[in-house]
């Protein structure tokens, strides 16, 4: 047992260097390549192609240590409220489905790697397409693997196995007539599944691996979609960026900030709060996850609340609430992972994000300083000397924002460029000027933190690739729209109904799982009615960023009654009031079009 633990450890070191050193080698990619440009004195050829092939490696890399920490996005609504005897074989049956899946994105993976072995095809003018490539089967692999090993019974793990192996011999020996009648009641099953915290990534990509099969169709072609999305040239931002919000969440800078914000803003009526929905938009914005702007500052937010005389209700009803608001905001993930997947310019989505997100800024600063006249809160004075030495301890965080709109408006450098000199900007300031992100030890944990996101993420956009394209081969996305127009008469009324629905999605759904799936549904349906695609992009955006809010099941309400130790039924109601104001604001943006297209200067 001792060995089996060292062994483990070890191989769990390799794990997190290897993905370091995928990471820090996307980031010096590009910069070199800016140098390059800069004084022509040198330059790595192929340097693009190899960081895209990097994200490949990164996403699955990262699915295996998200697999290790368990930390694959789930919706996971009653696993907490089966009886505890049985609690072990529902946790034995969902890890067996997670290791079907896996071993079927195995072998997809080996008959693509296969295809693709006399592949002339080099990346970087070196490397052969099919080492690359590898990674495919052996992330899966890896996934499978890790999930099994994290499960520590031992005939907890043995249920798992069977469990496994009897879907996989079934998926084997069924004909494609069998699982063709079969299709309903195996698709209910893994939804039905996903309720008990089968990974989403594991149910997507199951009933993708049944519905080709079904069809029999090479399963390959879900490996296939895996990789061309790799060829997207904005890809590497997602890894990068996130990495970037994490360097500043894990680091010093999140209390600078928070220090800031409180001495420019606390003066004003409802001043810490106002400072707290400021805070939080700007770790969001970097982050592209309102759950780590949630763990990694609600903690020093609250306190401040709370000292100034907001009641706790209230005080954990805004961090939570404002955890989500840069999600509009450049250069947040989700945007651009929607730009990527609806083929959106991604440069005039950031615009189009901009007036809504600051309405929605403004909204809650508004209620916040409404309430606050009911309440005995103490002002902060202003104190010029005060500010002035926040504004000097923060002045290597202010300009971030400079940095990255300047990279991304001014057309200097690419958006994966600036992306990358991000990166490398936070890094140096926090090595060298700060010193509050220690290289040995530190850094590397920040690293698999990023890590546990990043797989989560990017192994959910490895599947759905293969399950949106067997959609849109199947006319699905055509056919709804089909029936839209045939049983909806009014724009009115389709943007309604499009809110309920993606406020459904929003509370049941991560937002790049729901980008990936509900995207190439709905650009048809709202086609037929002519809605704007920038407005389209907006609103889908307001309302899953509202759908963390959203009761029962919203990520947002499950994270803030971990981190601040507080009952669920009590987040519900302290964000109550927030939900409520933001809803208001969603319909607003989504019947006021201007707001979205002006600043893009969209017709």
């Amino acid at each position: 047992m001792k060995f089996w633990s060292r062994a483990n450890g070890y191989i769990a070191n390799v794990e997190n260097i290897v993905l370091a050193l995928c990471l820090f080698l996307m980031a010096a990619f590009p910069v070199l390549e800016i140098i390059s440009r800069t004084i022509g004195a040198f330059g790595i050829s192929g340097s693009t192609d190899y960081t895209r092939h990097l994200t490949l490696i990164v996403g699955l890399l990262g699915a295996i240590i998200t697999s290790r920490e368990g930390s694959h996005l789930s919706i996971n609504a009653v696993m907490e409220y089966i009886p505890p005897h049985i609690r072990s074989e529902m946790i034995a049956f969902v890890k067996g489905v997670t290791i079907a899946v896996c071993i079927g994105l195995t072998y997809a993976g080996i008959y693509f790697v296969q295809v693709e072995y006399y592949s002339p095809t080099m990346v970087g003018q070196t490397i052969p397409i099919w080492m690359v490539l590898v990674i495919i089967p052996v992330g899966y692999l890896g996934v499978a693997l890790r999930e099994l090993t994290n499960i520590g019974n031992l005939r907890t793990r043995f249920i798992a196995l069977g469990v496994a192996s009897i879907l996989s011999i079934f998926a084997w020996w069924a004909s494609p007539e069998l699982l063709s009648s079969l299709i309903i009641p195996i698709v209910i099953g893994f939804l039905a599944a996903s309720i008990f915290g089968l990974p989403i990534f594991a149910w997507i990509g199951g009933i993708a691996l049944v519905l080709f099969l079904a069809e029999d169709i090479s399963i390959a072609a879900i490996s296939v979609e895996t990789y061309r999305i790799v060829a997207s040239p904005v890809l590497p931002t997602i890894p990068l960026f996130t990495l970037a919000g994490y360097m500043l969440a894990e680091g010093g800078a999140s209390k600078r900030i928070v220090e800031l914000f409180k001495h420019l803003l606390g003066w004003l009526p409802a001043g810490p709060a106002i400072a707290t929905a400021f805070v939080c938009t700007f770790f969001t914005t970097f982050t592209g996850a309102s759950g780590v702007t949630i763990l990694a500052v609600g903690g020093l937010l609250l306190p401040v609340l709370l000292a100034s005389g907001f009641n706790k209700s209230f005080a954990v009803g805004l961090v939570t609430a404002t955890g989500s608001l840069g999600l509009l905001f450049p250069p947040a993930l989700p945007i651009i992972f929607y730009g990527v997947i609806s083929h959106t310019p991604i440069n005039q989505l950031f615009l189009a994000g901009v007036v809504p997100g600051l309405l929605l800024l403004a909204a809650v600063s508004i209620y916040a300083w409404y309430r606050s006249s009911n309440m005995n809160i103490k002002k902060l004075p202003f104190n010029k000397k005060a500010a002035w030495q926040a504004i000097m301890h923060a002045k290597w965080e202010i300009l971030i924002p400079v940095i990255a709109l300047g990279g991304i408006f001014s057309g200097i450098m690419t958006l994966v460029e600036t992306a990358a000199v991000v990166v490398v900007y936070i890094l140096i300031i926090g090595v060298l000027v700060h010193r509050d992100i220690r290289i040995r030890g530190h850094l590397l944990g920040i690293t698999v933190k990023s890590a546990t996101l990043l797989g989560g993420i990017l192994i959910i956009l490895s599947v759905s690739m293969g399950f949106t394209n067997y959609l849109v081969d199947a006319e699905i996305p055509t056919r709804a729209s089909e029936w839209v127009a045939a049983n909806i008469d009014s724009k009115i009324t389709f943007l309604l109904f499009l809110n309920l629905f993606l406020l459904i999605v929003g509370c049941l759904m991560d937002i790049f799982s729901a980008i990936m799936v509900v995207v190439p549904i709905i650009i048809p349906m709202a086609a037929v009615f002519g809605v704007h695609p920038l407005h389209l992009g907006i609103i889908f955006l307001a309302n899953l960023e509202l759908g963390y809010l959203t009761p029962p099941v919203g990520m947002n309400l499950f994270l803030s009654a971990i981190r601040f130790e507080r009952p669920l039924p009590q987040v519900y109601k302290d964000t109550l009031p927030f939900f409520i104001l933001l809803l208001v604001m969603v319909l607003v943006i989504t019947y006021v079009p201007g707001l979205v297209l002006w600043l893009p200067g969209a017709n």
